[in-house]
């Protein structure tokens, strides 16, 4: 998810995919840990995301 994509969400929305992305992480560190894993850069991708929404939310917070 690319950071002009996260800019056009709504608050609701940041929420929501914050939440999936969090899901996400922790189903591929299981998959991980059970060596089921075969695309191991999508841990770094998802974490970035993660790291995209969260700072836009704050962003938004110090704006308001």
């Amino acid at each position: 998810m690319k950071a002009a994509e996260i800019r056009e969400l709504s608050a609701d929305d940041l929420q929501a995919k914050l939440k999936e992305a969090r899901a996400e992480l922790f189903n591929l560190r299981f998959q991980m840990a059970t060596s089921q894993l075969d695309n191991t850069a999508r841990v770094g991708q998802v974490k970035k995301d993660i790291a995209r929404i969260q700072t836009e939310m704050r962003a938004r917070e110090l704006s308001a």
